[in-house]
């Protein structure tokens, strides 16, 4: 009888470990020791000082405070790879020991903007991570730098005109016509009158110098002093005052977060969505990283 119960046990081992002695066989060992990649503890820099949280619950909170939660499934991924892939990009960069200083949402901010949507969109945002566990954006073999923004002014920016470097050839201008369309495409500011005048721009359109007075500022820094929502303005007179007209929403380099809802809504996969905006990179698994960075 003991006999039979040994025999037993054994059969029920084997089936149960089948599925994934024939995953590591297929795929190798790396995909089994990703399974609980994101649960990985992080140190981030929050308003009461440095925490240690999971990385999921602060990359959840990035989601969260960076693209609309409304958004299609897809595009969610999508932002997800792109937020995982920053943060690894700066573990290895700079050891486990890093401290994230991004801006993130907390579950308590959450609940404040989402009102009674905050379960649906929680969970919406949950799921988008679950369904892309371990996924990262590399660029031959290494992590590949992943910006994105909100509404481009018809297309995006070329790394080598806004970043002045020819080390991400994947980041290059790509047609986003349906972004012209969208409500907040143009916005206007008004502000004292000042001695400036935009020098030089970008094939895209955005601003690459302002001068001001006797000295000369990026185009980046002119938005972030003034509190502009686009990298790409003009600069007029009217009535004593300076009258700044910005197209689009955020510095365009990267990914469209509005072209690309608008590419999900027509069924395009969050793969095909990173291949438009960062052609020439590969989805890979981040498993490797942890392991270099220990």
């Amino acid at each position: 009888m003991w006999q039979k119960l040994k025999k037993w046990g054994c059969y029920a081992i084997i089936i149960v470990l089948l599925p994934y002695v024939v995953t590591v066989f297929i795929n190798g060992p790396g995909v089994m020791a990703d399974s609980h990649v994101d649960s990985t503890v992080v140190q981030v820099q929050t308003e009461d000082g440095i925490v240690k949280m999971p990385i999921e619950e602060y990359c959840v909170g990035v989601l969260a405070k960076e693209i609309p939660a409304s958004y299609e499934k897809e595009v969610l991924k999508a932002q997800a790879i792109l937020v995982r892939t920053d943060v690894y990009k700066k573990i290895k960069e700079s050891g486990s020991d890093t401290v994230l200083d991004g801006e993130f949402w907390t579950q308590k901010k959450m609940e404040q903007a989402w009102g009674i949507k905050y379960s649906q969109y929680f969970h919406k945002l949950k799921e988008a991570w679950d369904e892309t566990e371990g996924q990262v954006l590399f660029y031959e073999d290494e992590l590949a730098l992943t910006p994105f923004f909100r509404l481009s002014n018809g297309c995006t920016r070329d790394a080598k005109e806004a970043l002045g470097s020819e080390e991400y050839p994947y980041l290059k201008i790509v047609d986003c016509p349906e972004d012209i369309q969208a409500e907040k495409q143009i916005q206007t500011t008004v502000v004292d009158d000042m001695d400036a005048e935009v020098t030089s721009v970008d094939t895209a359109g955005y601003v690459l110098n302002v001068r001001v007075g006797k000295e000369n500022v990026s185009g980046e820094e002119f938005r972030k002093n003034y509190h502009l929502t686009s990298g790409c303005f003009t600069l007029q007179r009217y009535n004593g005052k300076i009258r700044i007209t910005t197209r689009g929403i955020g510095h365009g380099l990267g990914m469209s977060q509005y072209s690309a809802n608008k590419m999900a809504k027509k069924g395009k996969t969050y793969q095909e969505i990173l291949d438009y905006f960062f052609e020439g990179t590969e989805i890979k698994e981040v498993v490797e990283i942890l392991i270099d960075a220990e």
